[in-house]
């Protein structure tokens, strides 16, 4: 493939700034570009170790002297001859060598050409390749750990297992459909049966990953309701470390939605200040009610807040009534600072759903947040670190091991039923190709290049 090449780095000043390149000729077009101390051409540079010379630019003139380093393929992360220039951040730097690359031969990378290259060329699937940008774009520690096992195939090993038994299915009926008259070993229905059933089960397993894989990618999208003045908002900014949302003790500040993302017990939440519920005549506050029951019908987690220093009221029963619609909600007796009024009592009816916690804080003292972020942490517990890699952390892949699953079922099924091998083939075929596409043996163009579109110019 043609060379290409282009900043891997931001485009903001940084100590060190990196330009990658890749594809055919590649060392040929970093020799004008780069002069090594050490005399030696680039292609003649030991591999995978860095060499000290002068970035040069598209006059032969010097512009920054710095590293340099030979990846040979098909051991490079494209698989191709590859290098990369480790220079001083400056954009002006990084830009003119760009050009000079440009101008011997390169062209300008487009949005994860490079990882693409990789995937196409088997150093990596697609799951793997997915994992790339999710490691990019993770902003808690549990996300980073399973896109980094993800990207060391931790899918993929899940998955290889039942490939292999479908593949082996598949295999012994095309030699009983294609060669009746071969003295070809007996198909053992059990044997079959067997492994069909150990595919279904491991396929199940993993489409019970979905819910907390999406959480882990996406974060924990939460609803902070209660009644006006009852301390949403500064439960928000306490949360947020600062003064994300107005506070005041006129009741119906906030008329809008607020959002923020903070890590609370090493989970990602993603807070919705929301406005007080309660009926009033005001328009605008309306659509802010409306608005706040709609954060708190689609929410992940809902936080129901109540203002412990004065007795409840109507308006607060009818927030926790609407709060235990939902499945997974924690009561929070805000303002435990001040004098403690009768805490409100709720009695779940049909449909409804006790707290999972009752916590009481002060988002001036900062007092009981810790027992706050404890209970976020145990509803949405990281898992084990052998789970990492192991989980489905997007609809694409959901989608496919779904099909995968209920393709398995129907063989599993017409098998019992008797049916003829043809009929246990097809849909043990459909289930392969549900998994290749998973996986990119067997995905479309279409679907690899949406995947790639996520990615940055540079990787």
């Amino acid at each position: 493939m043609e060379p290409i090449a282009a900043i891997a780095t931001g485009g903001n000043p940084t100590a060190i700034g990196i330009v990658r390149v890749s594809g055919d000729g590649c060392f040929s077009v970093c020799d004008r570009v780069f002069r090594a101390a050490n005399g030696k051409a680039f292609a003649e540079q030991a591999p995978r170790k860095m060499i000290f010379g002068e970035m040069l630019d598209s006059q032969g003139r010097v512009i920054d002297r710095g590293l340099a380093v030979r990846f040979p393929g098909p051991h490079s992360y494209t698989g191709e001859d590859s290098a990369e220039f480790h220079c001083h951040g400056s954009p002006v730097v990084l830009r003119e060598l760009l050009s000079a690359l440009f101008a011997a031969g390169a062209r300008q990378a487009k949005a994860g050409e490079f990882t693409k290259r990789a995937f196409l060329n088997g150093r990596l699937d697609l799951t793997q390749a997915e994992a790339v940008v999710d490691l990019i774009d993770a902003e808690t520690a549990a996300a980073a750990r399973n896109a980094a096992a993800q990207l060391d195939g931790g899918l993929r090993r899940v998955l290889e297992p039942v490939q292999d038994a479908l593949l082996d299915i598949s295999s012994r009926f095309y030699a009983v459909v294609d060669y009746p008259d071969e003295d070809i070993e007996d198909i053992r229905p059990e044997q079959i049966a067997q492994a069909l059933r150990d595919s279904d089960e491991t396929l199940t397993r993993l489409l019970a990953t979905c819910r907390r894989g999406k959480l882990l990618k996406a974060g924990v999208r939460t609803a902070i309701v209660g009644r006006p003045n009852a301390g949403k908002s500064s439960l928000l900014n306490a949360l947020a470390g600062y003064d994300r949302a107005i506070v005041t003790d006129i009741p119906g500040t906030t008329r809008d939605t607020v959002e923020e993302s903070v890590l609370c017990g090493g989970v990602l939440l993603r807070l919705i200040d929301t406005a007080g519920i309660r009926d009033t005549e005001d328009v605008v506050e309306q659509k802010g009610v409306e608005r706040s029951r709609a954060a708190l019908a689609s929410a992940d987690l809902v936080l129901a807040v109540v203002d412990s220093s004065v007795p409840p009221t109507a308006e607060d029963e009818t927030v926790l009534e609407l709060a235990a619609r939902h499945q997974t909600w924690v009561l929070v007796a805000s303002k435990s600072d001040l004098p403690s009024a009768p805490a409100p009592f709720l009695c779940p009816r049909d449909g409804q759903h006790a707290p999972a916690f009752q916590v009481s804080v002060s988002s001036v003292t900062g007092e009981g947040l810790d027992t706050l972020e404890a209970a976020v942490a145990a509803l949405f517990p990281a898992g084990e670190s052998n789970d990492a890699g192991s989980l489905l952390t997007d609809q694409r892949q959901e989608e496919a091991v779904t099909r995968a699953r209920d393709a398995v079922r129907r063989a599993a099924g017409a098998l019992d039923a008797g049916l003829t091998p043809d009929a246990v083939l097809t849909d043990a075929e459909e289930a392969l190709d549900a998994l290749g596409e998973l996986t990119g043996r067997t995905a479309k163009e279409a679907i690899v290049s949406r995947i790639f579109s996520r990615f940055c110019v540079g990787k």
